[in-house]
């Protein structure tokens, strides 16, 4: 780590030999009036604050890079994809051989200049071109520092241990996207807003990412801070980690919360799958209203698929989850380092990494910043890296949805090869209701007993696993 010790040297050799300098002119200076010597006080005063204040911008930054370094994002990086086979995010398909005509080393890979284009018409066959604006409108949430103090807590950033709450973050986002601006939408950052429409998607742009503003706020009802409060409810303190089941029932709990406050959440409903069993008469129960309409239903399924490792007869089921209009993709990752898969290529899972500390941005101010919260840069992780305990996310928004996913979804959990249809699947549908099933074990046990793995970070063995074949050098 040399250029890690030179950089934390420099700054504050000069920062010392400055505030030296500064005190020494100060007790050299001869005091001629009151009025002279107190005007000679308050510059020093003035400069020794910015001085201060100066040393602490550094020093933040320098803990931000090492935090960086040590969570994963040691430089920048460029994935490479296969010219040959498609690439699928979210229920659409993309493949380069449609790419627009131009010299092969320029669409061999997809890096931090990826751009964005205009919203398109044509949603199946586009080339690479729309693979970066769909990826690029993706809502990237990852770690943050010098956001307010935690109530119960002396946390200012979640480095280290947010990392899976960020990624449910990511998928309620991107369901939250589905719902108020629709699955084509797209994000142009390059474009200025042309028309009322684009001024109206982005003020719900703006909306959805405020509500994960990092405070606590009834502006901010999905903010970390107030998933670490209700995580109390699952036996959790701030600093822990979760692990995907326990976080999604902490979505489910911030979502309730936030329709007491917010009304634009009325029409939406999240229901946790219990015991890998998705209960059709109680979701009907949660989205069927007394008038005869529907509520959008977020529906998340923790699964477990392996012991240590996931059992690779479960890969391609997962994966052609991922071919789904619906799907709003799997939270997971490799053990204690948490990602939000949103696509694949081959065997070779797509995913947005939340391991990247960033300054917290106060969304409160009028035309914030948007650009920290999109990510130019897709990475792939090998599936056969993925941890077994994940958590499977759809957006189902209306009844005549859900009941197609009712009719499909069975075909896409059977594992190819089993002796039996009915053996094995990844989860599964009852017609009844669980209540009436058997009575409901206990959820924190459950979420314990099926998370072990995710309770003790050891950075070593897990954030600093790079997995450097997936990736080219700039």
């Amino acid at each position: 780590m040399m250029n890690g010790t030179s950089s934390t040297n420099v700054p504050n050799s000069v920062l010392n030999t400055s505030t030296n300098s500064v005190k020494q002119d100060a007790t050299a200076m001869k005091v001629e009036n009151v009025g002279k010597a107190a005007t000679s006080k308050d510059n020093t005063r003035d400069s020794s604050e910015d001085l201060l204040d100066l040393k602490g911008k550094v020093e933040s930054r320098l803990l931000s890079m090492w935090n960086n370094v040590k969570f994963g994002w040691t430089v920048k990086l460029k994935t490479s994809f296969s010219k040959e086979s498609p690439v699928w995010l979210l229920g659409r398909c993309y493949h380069r051989k449609l790419s627009p005509s131009g010299s092969l080393e320029s669409s061999t890979e997809i890096g931090m200049e990826a751009g964005a284009l205009d919203p398109m018409e044509q949603i199946y066959g586009e080339g690479i071109e729309g693979f970066k604006s769909d990826f690029i409108s993706k809502v990237w949430m990852t770690y943050r520092r010098e956001f307010p103090t935690m109530s119960g807590s002396t946390f200012t950033t979640d480095c280290g241990w947010g990392c899976m709450l960020r990624s449910g973050q990511m998928m309620l986002a991107q369901a939250l996207v589905c719902h108020f601006l629709g699955r084509s939408w797209r994000w142009s950052p390059e474009k200025a807003i042309q028309n009322a429409r684009e001024f109206q998607e982005d003020c719900l742009h703006r909306m959805i990412i405020k509500w994960f503003g990092d405070k606590s706020s009834v502006n901010s009802p999905l903010s970390i801070h107030q998933m670490v409060n209700l995580g109390e409810s699952l036996g959790k303190k701030p600093g822990d980690w979760y692990g995907p089941a326990s976080v999604a029932h902490c979505l489910r709990a911030v979502m309730v919360a936030a329709s007491n406050e917010n009304y634009e959440f009325d029409k939406l409903e999240v229901y946790v799958a219990q015991d890998s069993t998705v209960y059709i008469q109680d979701v009907y129960s949660h989205c069927r209203l007394a008038n005869g309409s529907w509520k959008s239903l977020i529906l998340l399924v923790p699964v477990k698929l392996g012991t240590d490792k996931i059992n690779p007869i479960y890969a391609p089921c997962l994966t052609s989850l991922l071919t789904l209009d619906f799907c709003i993709g799997i939270i997971g990752g490799r053990p204690k380092h948490s990602l939000y898969f949103v696509g694949y290529q081959d065997d070779r899972l797509i995913h947005l990494d939340p391991h990247y500390c960033q300054e917290m941005v106060d969304v409160w101010q009028p035309n914030f910043s948007l650009q920290t919260f999109h990510c130019r840069s897709p990475r792939k992780m090998p599936i056969s890296k993925m941890d077994p305990s994940c958590c499977i996310g759809f957006y189902l928004a209306t009844h005549h949805d859900f009941e197609t996913f009712i009719n499909i979804i069975s075909s896409f959990l059977v594992p190819q090869g089993v002796s039996s249809s009915n053996e094995y699947p990844i989860f599964t549908l009852h017609n009844g209701s669980r209540s009436l099933v058997m009575d409901p074990p206990n959820v924190r046990y459950s979420i314990y007993e099926t998370e072990h793995h995710w309770m003790t970070p050891n950075i070593q063995d897990s954030d600093t696993d790079m997995e450097s074949e997936e990736f080219v050098l700039l």
